[in-house]
């Protein structure tokens, strides 16, 4: 009931209605897109879907987020972030129907890549510009307090509708990736609309708050996450939870890859029963997710962050081997769950850690540097199953590598415990 209260408070600003409707309908189209990257590559009936060809898939998703992170503080601090919002949104408009034209020309591969992954490396200043036009909306710390409580969470149920939508209509035809891609275009380009809401100059910056010099903003861009570097290097105990994280994120990523190619040929006779199983798995992913979120604060509690980690390590150990070598449906469906959990509870674990013992001064670069971390971990487990997986997906050495690598954080963590 409080959450719906604050909500109510906010939504009587127009400015704050203006910019959640943006970020909501951006956060939507997102959610359309990544889906319909995704079953293009892995489900259309026209292609033989390989693991490399998935990596490529995640590594357009995630790379852009991360290399650019860092960068794109420096430049929404020097336009107008209004525009930024209207011009980004209306560039993915038109990428993105580029985008579906190039699925309908059946170009080469490397073609529609390039363009999926201009649209997705625009994604991040939009995202960032959200964040950071956000206090310029409410009014005093407390409402600032509630909009950065409520409006993450909003965006992420309007990505995860958008990606529901587009699973749905990707099952109710075939030969309609296209079309879905243009939904997406045609959400971006209502985001671009409801920035206009705004007057140019209400998000900011002001140009009196400005370094003079772009090359010199961006040099001191790298010079603090090398300064960021240089404190986590003295600090064992956040470098050593990051280690732990980038590994079972790793670990995560590897059998996404599996999971993937096993819906796709081994579990399914055609490619819709393939993408319902795996609508199905991603759900049951994303409730042990939802689990870790209730029971993580608990078992920290009892187990400390590290000791949950080590928990969350010990289940994918013992539990990977035993359900997963069966190699169908339901004990993968089980693994699922847990893994989903496990993963979460230690992210969620690694943030306690980080945010608590590292220094103020640096935590915002220490979390740049987590961001890279946790998407190239992904990406580059993607890369390994590529070079590990048989066609169908089906292979007892890559369940082997994985229960192996999180034995050792296991045998990390206790280790660490000791010194």
């Amino acid at each position: 009931m409080h959450a719906v209260r604050d909500l109510r408070v906010l939504l009587r600003l127009r400015d704050f209605r203006s910019l959640l409707a943006a970020r909501l309908l951006s956060q939507g189209a997102d959610g359309v897109f990544q889906v319909a990257l995704a079953t293009f590559v892995v489900f259309s009936p026209e292609k033989q879907t390989s693991p490399a060809a998935i990596a490529s898939a995640m590594a357009i998703l995630l790379l852009p987020y991360s290399l650019l992170g860092p960068f794109t503080g420096v430049l929404l601090d020097r336009w107008r972030r209004r525009q930024v919002l209207f011009y980004g949104n209306l560039l993915r408009t038109l990428l993105a129907m580029g985008t579906a034209a190039l699925i309908v020309a059946k170009v080469p591969d490397w073609l529609f890549y390039a363009s999926a992954l201009a649209v997705t490396a625009v994604n991040r200043f939009v995202l960032a510009g959200l964040s950071a036009a956000l206090p310029r909306v409410v009014d005093g710390e407390q409402q600032l307090v509630m909009a950065n409580s409520l409006t993450p969470t909003a965006g992420t149920l309007a990505a995860t509708a958008g990606g529901g939508l587009a699973f749905a209509i990707r099952l109710a035809g075939s030969n309609v990736d296209a079309y879905v891609v243009l939904l997406a275009a045609a959400l971006y380009f209502c985001s671009a609309l409801s920035a206009l809401r705004m007057a140019p100059q209400l998000l900011g910056p002001d140009p009196a708050g400005l370094q003079p010099h772009l090359r010199e903003a961006l040099l001191s861009t790298v010079r603090g996450l090398v300064a960021g570097l240089r404190h986590l290097a003295e600090r064992r105990t956040p470098a050593r939870a990051l280690i732990a994280m980038t590994v079972i994120r790793f670990c995560y990523g590897a059998l996404t890859v599996m999971v993937l190619m096993l819906c796709r040929y081994l579990w399914s006779g055609t490619e819709s029963e393939g993408l319902a199983l795996l609508g199905l798995t991603v759900g049951v992913s994303g409730a042990g997710f939802f689990a870790a979120a209730v029971v993580t604060p608990w078992a920290v509690g009892r187990l400390t962050p590290f000791g949950w980690i080590a928990c969350c390590a010990a289940i994918g150990a013992v539990l990977l081997p035993s359900l997963g070598l069966f190699f169908t449906p339901g004990p993968m469906l089980a693994a699922a769950f847990v893994l989903g959990l496990g993963t979460q509870g230690t992210k969620i674990s690694t943030d306690t850690i980080v945010q608590s013992s590292v220094d103020d001064a640096f935590r915002g670069r220490i979390f740049a540097i987590y961001d890279v971390l946790f998407n190239v971990a992904f990406v580059g487990a993607a890369a390994v199953a590529a070079l590990m997986l048989p066609p169908d997906g089906r292979s007892a050495a890559l369940l082997g590598v994985v229960t192996v690598l999180y034995a050792v954080i296991v045998a990390a963590v206790i280790r660490w415990g000791r010194g």
